[in-house]
């Protein structure tokens, strides 16, 4: 069966294999994100829809998990805002009755919390991985260039008023562009506003591949550190940038088709692309200057790393 809305498993950062839904066009969004790895917003939305047919989801989902894989997470996510998509309770509330046995996340920009309908629609999800950027109008703003009807204040109430009722895991990230959203007016806002919203964590990130606009630039880890030592003691940590050894077996014919959805979705690694595809670096070497002669894809260097994207 060839999968439409499922892509991975990936080996992520936070949530170990990950089995990926897509469930919005890419670049289907209520969010701009300067620092966004998926690229410019090209559907700047608010309006929710069935942007992807849920039946056919939990068709591919049926398909998929009929072969009992090995997953730590089944994750919301892709290249959009999943919450836009009004098949997400649906889709959820069928894992979560068909195979319990399978954890599911939401990796959501929030902005949606703030309605009542899209609160009560995640709640069966076992953890919920919100991001929250910036307090202040202005840095909002400057940072996530929101669709123009949405108000941050609105989408820090709704994470507020979430956690309220939420019992599952909440992993706030915040993602850290210097010099706009780490000021010390700014870290103090943020401070109050995590507080209020009461997360289990609070996850710093900062630039690791290549984002939207060419000016951000990753914040150094002593400043981050300096951050998270600023918001004590609230639960903080620094996402680690090393990704974990643990490849994934794929039969070799598959390995360019697996190498290029994962880099239609994000600029990746040589090194990320071996873990992910459970090949050797040499293996995945001649896998990419192939598809880089082929025109498929092509390389671009970002600080010393080089990263592989599509063309």
């Amino acid at each position: 069966m060839k999968y439409s809305y499922l892509f991975g498993p990936v080996h992520s950062r936070r949530l170990g294999i990950s089995l990926g839904i897509d469930l919005v066009p890419s670049k289907t969004c209520s969010l701009d994100c300067v620092y966004c790895e998926c690229g410019r917003t090209t559907a700047l939305v608010l309006e929710r829809g069935e942007y992807a047919d849920s039946a056919k989801i939990i068709d591919e989902l049926t398909h998929y998990l009929s072969t009992k894989p090995s997953l730590d997470h089944i994750t919301f996510g892709g290249s959009g805002e999943p919450t836009l998509n009004t098949g997400t309770g649906r889709i959820v509330r069928f894992l979560k009755e068909s195979y319990p046995q399978y954890k599911c996340a939401l990796l959501t920009n929030g902005t949606l919390l703030y309605l009542p309908q899209v609160r009560e629609e995640v709640l069966p999800f076992d953890i919920v991985l919100p991001s929250l950027d910036a307090v202040s109008d202005a840095v909002f703003a400057k940072v996530n260039r929101p669709h123009g009807k949405l108000e941050n204040n609105a989408v820090i109430k709704g994470l507020i008023e979430f956690r309220k009722s939420y019992k599952g895991l909440v992993w706030l990230e915040v993602f850290i562009v210097p010099g706009i959203n780490d000021t010390p007016e700014e870290l103090a806002l943020f401070k109050k506003a995590i507080t209020e919203i009461n997360p289990d964590r609070v996850q710093l990130n900062s630039l690791d591949r290549p984002g939207t606009c060419g000016w951000v630039r990753p914040a150094s880890m002593e400043k981050l550190q300096e951050i998270a030592g600023f918001f004590s003691p609230l639960p903080v940590e620094i996402i680690s940038r090393q990704a974990k050894n643990s490849p994934l077996p794929q039969a070799a014919e598959r390995a360019s088709d697996s190498i290029l959805a994962m880099v239609a979705r994000r600029p990746s690694t040589i090194e990320e692309i071996a873990t992910l595809a459970g090949l050797t670096i040499n293996e995945a070497d001649r896998i990419l200057s192939a598809l880089v002669s082929s025109h498929r894809i092509e390389k671009q260097v970002t600080g010393n790393r080089s990263f592989y994207r599509m063309v």
